[in-house]
């Protein structure tokens, strides 16, 4: 079955073994496929929508706008995510999603994703365990921001973009493809552009971690996990804790 292959399978996995049921009706959350170029804005805020996406190829952020225009990222998006999930309960859309390159996504109507919670519990259980990851990831963003100083701040958001890479198989401890430019980790940390590239490299010089010509390299990953306080715990994504 093509959708063992899916990125979102993988990540499913982590939490839950699926059934063929199971697979059957992620199969079908899989049939309205789209794509977009990068820079396209898949989901607008304020906008009254009953779907949201499942990312299967490329990257994409999320984000609110300011009212003086400043932009802050509140996640960023890998193959396996969901793209606006709370748009499918919620009457109005709280947040924008932009595609960072261009992306391959299935959209999946709330009917979609609600009669197939109906007829396959597990998934909804484990639908229910990304999205509680996903708060867990935020949690740990809001002590970036507010805690952690900017070399932390760099590194545990690189430590834990490789984490979860890693979980669908396009990462390992060496580094991991990043598509991400200054402007988006300045964006996502609460930092200028000028600072980001300052601490960059002051992190190369420091034999940490390299981040150039589009890949993340770990030159010293035990000293990067140091420095950040970095534990997976929060990722919750060691096995099935249900089989």
């Amino acid at each position: 079955m093509l959708i063992l292959q899916s990125p979102l399978t993988r990540k499913l996995s982590a939490f839950v073994t699926l059934s063929d049921s199971d697979l059957e009706t992620l199969a079908r959350f899989h049939r309205r496929r789209r794509s977009f170029l990068s820079g396209h804005e898949v989901i607008h805020e304020g906008q009254k929508t009953q779907s949201a996406f499942i990312l299967a190829e490329g990257w994409a952020c999320s984000y609110k706008i300011l009212p003086d225009g400043d932009r802050q990222i509140v996640d960023i998006q890998i193959p396996g995510d969901f793209l606006g999930l709370r748009s499918v309960l919620f009457r109005t859309t709280d947040h924008s999603v932009e595609a960072v390159t261009p992306i391959e996504a299935s959209e999946v109507l709330a009917s979609d994703i609600l009669n197939g919670f109906a007829t396959s519990p597990r998934l909804a259980t484990a639908v229910l365990w990304a999205a509680s990851r996903d708060e867990a990831m935020v949690v740990e963003h809001l002590v970036n921001l507010g805690r952690r100083s900017a070399e932390e701040r760099m590194a545990h958001f690189l430590l834990e973009l490789g984490a979860r890479l890693r979980l669908i198989g396009i990462s390992d401890k060496t580094g991991f493809a990043c598509p991400l430019t200054q402007y988006h980790l300045a964006d996502a940390l609460g930092l200028s552009a000028v600072h980001v590239n300052r601490v960059l490299r002051h992190l190369r010089e420091e034999g940490l971690v390299t981040f150039q010509k589009g890949r993340v390299v770990f030159d010293d990953f035990a000293g990067l996990v140091t420095l950040a306080g970095f534990d997976t715990d929060y990722l919750d994504q060691e096995g099935p804790l249900l089989s």
